[in-house]
């Protein structure tokens, strides 16, 4: 009996094997659905695991948030935490590449655009388990980073097991990546349109249909049956008048000229601690007393900022308390990102365009009545959008993530007018995105691939 069940089992992955490959579309989207799980249960695990860890060092503040947790440490405590986290994180990178034999891709983009979708097992539960002393520790890095990769690492295993050739398992690993950004943001269609656009290169019927499958499928599981709530909690927005898109016009500008300085500020700091003689554990332990030489002024700049954020969006800001996170909060992201910690500077991203979002509407209303202008908080909002694409390139991908975020049609309007604003200046300025080197690379390598042994599959 049990022969027969094991059978029958075999026999039923291999009619969907099958399918799949025969580019049955009842098949891809069941494959994509069953994606959407798996990516969905990873990203839980994960953002489970780290509330565990803050859980341990903060106690009952832990659950509040990163910002929580720093406050209620010594401020010798919180200089030397980011310090001792990020020298635990790099030991365990140093032994991953001395001892663990590199197999597949390193990061899902990899993965994706080299055509081959492999991803390491071993590596990548090593680097989750870095990512978690870091960003545990109080890095100012996104969690969402290792989210996504974690999911897209379940769709490759996936894929092996059946033995899918190159162009379906890359398509089942973007189905993954897509679910975990999804689960991340709780934000289904920027999450499709997140992988087709960036990584992709392109929007297909071909490859967004299953990807918006995988991301329906996620969002159900985190937000309809596991009750996770959105990261951030958006006020209502408020559209006061037509002129004033000229105003929304000018924070996209603002966010043109800003976004090519961040990401050179990044490649600095990523280009100079490489150049130290120190071992890699040494120089992610510097990156972290940066931080918590940082957080001794001031603990905010701790972790992703999601409460940071959400309380620029609900409460009153000085202008000066604005400028000084601002800064503080890009120079900490600096630090962690170029020392090498595992993880994404997707959500800082968002953190700086609210602070300068916030930054500029508090300008605005010192010139112009309050009664003629929308709130801070519209800008903010806006203000996010607008340097999120003008960092990644993507304007669509950004305008329907804020839009999702907000939930409000008025958004629209001064939120396109500003993305689109800011990519445009922000690529005349700096062609290259914030992913531009890792997916250049990647597809020099296709090249290398396809001229050395041509797949036939593709």
């Amino acid at each position: 009996m049990a022969i027969e069940i094991k059978n029958r089992k075999w026999r039923w992955l291999n009619g969907l094997r099958d399918r799949f490959i025969a580019d049955n579309l009842p098949a891809t989207l069941f494959a994509a659905a069953l994606m959407g799980l798996f990516g969905a249960l990873a990203t839980v695990v994960f953002r489970e695991l780290l509330g565990w860890a803050q859980m341990v060092l903060g106690g009952e503040d832990a659950p509040h948030g990163m910002v929580s947790l720093a406050r209620g440490l010594d401020p010798w405590q919180r200089f030397l935490m980011p310090a001792i986290g990020g020298a635990i994180a790099g030991v365990i990178l140093q032994m991953v590449t001395r001892w663990l034999p590199k197999r597949g891709a390193a990061d899902y983009m990899e993965a994706i655009s080299i055509g081959r979708g492999v991803i390491g097992l071993r590596q990548t539960l090593a680097r989750s388990l870095s990512s978690i002393f870091s960003i545990g520790s109080g890095a100012s890095i996104g969690r969402e980073g290792p989210m996504v990769q974690l999911a897209a690492m379940f769709s490759s295993l996936t894929g092996r097991f059946l033995l899918l050739p190159p162009r379906h398992l890359r398509l089942l690993v973007a189905c993954g990546a897509t679910a975990g950004i999804t689960s991340a943001y709780n934000a289904p269609i920027a999450g499709a349109l997140f992988i087709s656009e960036i990584v992709f290169g392109v929007i297909s019927s071909a490859t967004l249909v299953p990807l918006v499958v995988s991301s329906v499928v996620a969002n159900i599981v985190t937000r309809q049956i596991l009750h996770y709530d959105a990261v951030f909690h958006m006020p209502h927005f408020e559209f006061v008048s037509g002129w004033e898109v000229i105003n929304y016009l000018g924070l996209g500008v603002v966010a043109g000229l800003v976004a090519p300085q961040f990401l050179r500020l990044l490649d600095t700091a990523r280009a100079t601690v490489s150049c130290l003689p120190f071992p890699l554990w040494v120089r992610m332990a510097l990156g972290g007393l940066i931080v918590g030489a940082l957080s001794v002024i001031n603990p905010q700049v701790w972790g992703n900022g999601y409460s940071v954020v959400n309380s620029m969006l609900h409460t009153q800001w000085a202008w000066q308390a604005v400028a000084a996170i601002l800064l503080m909060k890009i120079l900490a992201t600096a630090a962690s990102a170029g020392s090498g910690a595992v993880g994404g500077v997707f959500t800082p991203t968002l953190f700086v365009g609210a602070a300068l979002g916030a930054l500029y509407g508090t300008g605005l209303q010192s010139l112009i009545p309050l009664d003629g202008l929308s709130p801070v908080s519209s800008y903010a909002v806006v203000g996010m959008g607008a340097l999120l694409a003008a960092t990644t390139h993507a304007p669509l991908m950004s305008i329907l993530m804020i839009f999702e975020m907000t939930l409000s049609y008025e958004v629209m309007l001064p939120l396109m007018l500003a993305c689109i604003t800011g990519y445009v200046i922000a690529h005349q300025i700096r062609p290259e995105s914030v992913y531009a080197k890792s997916l250049a690379n990647n597809r020099r390598a296709q090249k290398i691939v396809a001229k050395t042994s041509p797949d036939k599959d593709e």
